[in-house]
């Protein structure tokens, strides 16, 4: 038998609990992929110095002036993610696809009737998919080195056991609104003072130090994640282009962004097994769920420019300043208990009781906040010829940019402190290029996206695709077919712990992403 006795009543309590990981969550709102219609996305993206799409609103407000007609654009796409990860040597492999509505636009030419000069220039009014969040992954694995409870041990080390303690009819402290807390209300790790006189922590379901005569005891535990997220970015494009005797073009535009994001994680640890005592068999499982929610608006403002000095080179540059961001993120969570409890084996009014459980109900922990992104600059060129184009696009980011504040007064040092540590600036490429016989259309692209980490390790995060279409364009209507096929990597730590090497998930996410568009010119 274990040397701690274990006996604990049933209960049940509400919980609160800690805020959403800033950190990552400033990268993934920063890290936006090239967009627009299915003819830009064939093209890898490359956009800056092309024009006449309306995907200039978002990257080169200053195409819009290449336009000699109007037109309105519908955009119907299909995106597939697959996530294959690797845990402790076991591999699994998961899916998600979602129809989405990659874009919308409507463009509106007008003509100076000069022939020098300014010559007209277009309005662009159009909504654009920016970023896809729809991810689903899960991986499990068994572990010898450590479990999460190491972690809620090393984290609630020093804090005061009563206000992590939750009593019905009272505010919860400030300390109990963490996992850490109601992990201590679901009895996973219990109190004491050690020698140094400080409030530490230990678990009933941790294995047996070393000690004279016995050897350290290694507890084996099943662990498994389950991951879905969903939702994306939109930015609604207000730009306006203006031509300039056919050789110089430029434009601005303003951005309204938006953020939708859900994210649900499940982590559950189960058939705790022991060295030294086999017969010890004290919980089923538990496993903790965490629910986010985030969601905002922002603005920003873009500005470019085209120079067409010969009839077959075009060159374009653009800036597009930080994104505002007003965010509210709603966070909850719960943990649930399944515990075999034993009973007094010298009171038989106290028999084993086994299948109790016990849970947290989920109540919400609402915080309003800002977060600017980086600004983005952009250059490239284009060589066109009568059989078609060859465009590139060199774009500059620094992600370490990424900010946040609150309107309230709470302070993000911390958190923008770690930001700077960990990203770091990067130079992005794409080229693309266009083969055009009569009213047909071929196109092919290529677009690389550095890693944006300052610790690489062993993990390219840089995302590598590759993409291909057609197209065909008659007076009064166009169709354009896209296909995009990206790669990364990245690596993911459910947890942290002072006991044994951290656990790592090295996964691999390919995304395959369809769009048709459907145009009218009038």
């Amino acid at each position: 038998m274990k040397k701690i006795v274990f006996i604990v009543i049933l209960m049940s309590f509400g919980s609160l609990t800690i805020a959403q990981d800033f950190i990552d969550n400033a990268l993934l709102f920063s890290r936006t992929r090239p967009s627009g219609s299915a003819r830009i996305q064939a093209l890898g993206g490359a956009q800056v110095s092309l024009g006449g799409d309306y995907s200039s609103a978002l990257s080169n407000p200053a195409g819009l002036g290449m336009y000699n007609r109007s037109e309105v654009t519908f955009s119907p796409g299909l995106t597939v993610n697959d996530i294959s990860s690797n845990y402790l040597g076991v591999k699994t492999d998961a899916s998600k696809s979602m129809f989405v509505i990659p874009g919308l636009s409507l463009v509106y030419h007008h003509e100076s009737g000069k022939e020098r000069g300014f010559l007209g220039g277009s309005f662009g009014l159009s909504m654009t998919r920016t970023n896809d969040f729809n991810r689903k992954f899960n991986y499990q694995g068994t572990n010898s080195e450590n479990s999460l409870i190491d972690y809620f041990i090393d984290d609630a080390y020093g804090i005061d056991p009563e206000s992590m303690l939750w009593r019905q009819n009272e505010d919860p402290g400030d300390n109990f609104r963490t996992l850490t807390a109601m992990a201590f209300n679901n009895y996973l790790i219990e109190d004491f003072v050690d020698n140094t006189g400080e409030y530490a922590y230990r678990s009933v379901l941790s294995p047996l130090p070393e000690e004279p005569g016995f050897p350290a005891e290694i507890r084996t535990i099943d662990q498994e994640e389950l991951s879905e997220s969903k939702g994306s970015q939109y930015q609604w494009s207000i730009s306006y282009g203006a031509n300039f005797s056919d050789k110089f073009f430029v434009g601005a535009g303003i951005g309204i962004a938006s953020i939708r994001y859900k994210l649900t994680q499940i982590f559950t640890e189960s058939n705790f097994r022991y060295s030294e005592d086999p017969d010890y068999n004290p919980i089923e499982h538990y496993n903790a769920n965490e629910n986010y929610d985030i969601r905002g608006t922002g603005v920003n403002f873009t500005l470019g420019a085209i120079l067409r000095p010969v009839d077959f080179l075009q060159i374009g540059a653009s800036f597009v300043t930080p994104t505002y961001y007003r965010l509210t993120d709603t966070y909850s969570a719960r943990i649930t208990s399944e515990w075999n409890y034993f009973g007094d084996p010298d009171n038989s009014s106290f028999p084993p009781q086994r299948n109790v459980t016990e849970h947290f109900e989920d109540i919400p922990l609402i915080s309003e906040y800002n977060l600017s992104t980086p600004l983005r600059v952009s250059t490239g060129v284009t060589f066109i010829s009568k059989f078609g184009f060859i465009t590139a696009d060199v774009e500059f980011v620094d992600y370490s940019n990424a900010k946040y504040n609150s309107d309230i007064d709470d302070n993000f040092d911390a958190e923008n402190n770690s930001v700077k540590a960990e990203y770091q600036s990067v130079i992005n490429y794409r080229t693309g290029a266009e083969y055009r016989y009569k009213i047909y259309r071929v196109r092919g692209g290529f677009n690389y996206m550095a890693d944006p980490y300052r610790q690489t390790g062993d993990v390219d995060r840089s995302v590598t695709s590759f993409s291909g279409g057609l197209g065909v364009r008659t007076k009064k209507f166009f169709a354009d077919l896209g296909a995009v096929f990206s790669s990364t990597e990245t690596r993911r730590s459910p947890y942290f712990s002072s006991i044994g090497v951290n656990p790592v998930v090295l996964q691999e996410l390919k995304t395959a992403s369809y769009i048709l568009t459907l145009g009218f010119t009038f």
